[in-house]
C-alpha cells in the first residue's frame, strides 16, 4: 500500500462492515446483561470461570468460518488456506515471505501468547468489575478506552493532535460520563430475603467504586492492546494499514506490492492455488480462535492453583438455567470480540473504539425496554447518548474523507 504524509481515507467495509458493526454492538450488550443476571439473579459469582468459559469460546470462530467459506465459496479450501498461511508469514515474518521458507512457528505461538494475555487482563477486570458497580457504569468506563488508544496513539509515536479527532474523542468520553454521573443508574434493591424475587433492574451493586477502578484498568489496557494489535497483528494489506489514517510509523516494514506480486507467482507455481489477501474477516477470525485455544490450554492453571491453595473455590453450574445463561454469555462475547477484531483490522483502534461507545446507548436503552429503568432517563443521560452518535458520526466522516 502506498504511504504518504497526509491521513488517508478509511475503507469503512462497506455493508458487510457495517452489518459486522450492529452485530458486535448487540453482542456486547447481550454479553454485558447476561453476566450481570447470570452472577447477581442466579448467584453464580464466579468471574474467572465465566471468563475462561467465554473466552474458551473463542475457538469456534475460525472453524465455523472457514467451513462456511469451503462449502459456499468458488474457491478450494486449499487455496483460502494457502492464502491464509501466506498471509500469516507476511506479517509475522515480512523479511522472508517466500512460501518454500520454513514456517515462523515460534514468532506465532509469541504473538498469540501476548494477545491470549491483551485481552484476558482487561477481560478479568471487566468480568469481576460487572457483579461489584452498576451495568451501565461499567459500560461507560469500559468503552473510554477510545480515549486511551487515542492518547497512546498520539504520545507513543510523537503525533500531533488532530483537533476534530481530538474534540471527537472528548465529546465521546465526556457523553460516556454523562450517561454514568447523570442520573443513569440502577435503583436500589428493596428489602428481600427471597433470592428469586431478586430482579436485576431492582439490584445495586455493592463495592461500586472497587468495580469501577477495576473498569477503568481494564479500558486502560485494552486502549493500549487495541493500538499494539493494529500495529503488530492486522495483516499489512488489510483496507487500511495505517492506525486510523494517521500517517503512523511502522513497526515494521509492510511488503511492498511489486513483493507480493512475486510471492504470489511463486505460490502459485509451488502451491497449485491460493486466494492472496486471505477472505475478508478470515485472518482476524483465526487469530481470535488462537486466543480461543490458548485461553482453554492455559488459563486453567491459575485456577488450578487457586482452588488447591484454598484461596477460591470453583464450580460447575449447578441447573439447566445458568448453564443456557451462561451459553448465551459465550456466544454474545464471541460475537462481540471476534466482531471487534475484525473491526479493529479495518478501522483502526480510534474508530472502532469510538464505534464501541455506541454500546453505551444500546445499554441504555435495554435497561428502559427490558429492565424497566424508564425512571432512569434524564436530561444529562439522553445528552450523552447523542454525543456520543454525534462523535462517531462526525469522527467516521472526517477519517472517510480525509484523503
Amino acid at each position: 500500500m502506498p504511504r504518504h504524509g497526509g491521513a488517508q481515507a478509511v475503507n469503512m467495509g462497506g455493508t458487510a462492515a457495517a452489518v459486522l458493526f450492529i452485530l458486535a454492538l448487540l453482542g456486547f450488550v447481550a454479553e454485558t446483561q447476561l453476566t450481570q443476571y447470570v452472577q447477581t439473579n442466579l448467584g453464580f459469582k464466579q468471574p474467572y470461570l465465566i471468563f475462561y468459559i467465554v473466552h474458551s469460546f473463542f475457538a469456534v470462530m475460525f472453524p465455523v468460518h472457514f467451513l462456511y467459506l469451503s462449502l459456499t465459496s468458488k474457491h478450494t479450501p486449499r487455496a483460502i488456506w494457502n492464502g491464509l498461511i501466506l498471509g500469516l508469514r507476511n506479517r509475522i515474518s515480512p523479511a522472508s515471505p517466500r512460501p518454500s521458507s520454513a514456517f515462523p512457528i515460534w514468532r506465532l505461538l509469541r504473538l498469540i501468547l501476548l494477545l491470549t494475555a491483551g485481552m484476558s487482563v482487561p477481560s478479568l477486570c471487566w468480568f469481576a468489575a460487572i457483579p461489584l458497580a452498576p451495568v451501565t457504569d461499567v459500560t461507560a468506563l469500559w468503552n473510554t478506552n477510545a480515549f486511551w488508544a487515542y492518547i497512546v496513539t498520539v504520545k507513543l509515536f510523537g503525533l500531533n493532535w488532530e483537533p476534530r479527532r481530538l474534540a471527537a474523542v472528548l465529546l465521546a468520553t465526556a457523553g460516556a460520563m454523562a450517561v454514568v454521573y447523570g442520573g443513569s443508574i440502577t435503583p436500589e434493591a428493596p428489602d428481600s430475603t427471597d433470592a428469586g424475587a431478586a430482579d436485576v433492574s431492582h439490584y445495586r451493586p455493592t463495592s461500586a467504586l472497587a468495580g469501577s477502578l477495576l473498569t477503568l484498568l481494564a479500558a486502560i489496557v485494552y486502549g493500549v492492546y487495541q493500538v499494539l494489535y493494529k500495529m503488530y497483528a492486522a495483516l499489512p494489506t488489510d483496507p487500511e494499514a495505517d492506525l486510523d489514517g494517521l500517517d503512523v510509523p511502522a513497526p515494521y516494514e509492510p511488503v511492498p506490492d511489486d513483493i507480493i506480486e512475486q510471492v504470489q507467482t511463486i505460490a502459485l507455481s509451488e502451491q497449485e492455488d491460493i486466494v492472496y489477501p486471505p477472505p475478508f474477516a478470515l485472518y482476524p477470525n483465526l487469530l481470535t480462535s488462537a486466543i480461543g485455544v490458548c485461553t482453554f490450554l492455559v488459563m486453567w492453571i491459575p485456577m488450578l492453583i487457586l482452588q488447591l491453595l484454598g484461596i477460591s473455590s470453583f464450580h460447575l453450574p449447578l441447573n439447566l438455567k445458568t448453564v443456557l445463561t451462561l451459553g448465551g454469555v459465550a456466544l454474545s462475547g464471541a460475537t462481540f470480540n471476534a466482531g471487534f477484531m475484525i473491526l479493529l483490522g479495518l478501522w483502526g483502534p480510534i474508530l472502532t473504539s469510538i464505534g464501541g461507545l455506541l454500546t453505551i446507548v444500546f445499554v441504555f436503552l435495554s435497561d428502559i425496554i427490558f429492565g424497566g429503568a424508564v425512571q432512569t432517563i434524564t436530561f444529562w443521560s439522553l445528552l450523552g447518548c447523542g454525543s456520543i452518535v454525534a462523535a462517531f458520526s462526525v469522527l467516521a466522516y472526517d477519517m472517510m474523507q480525509k484523503g
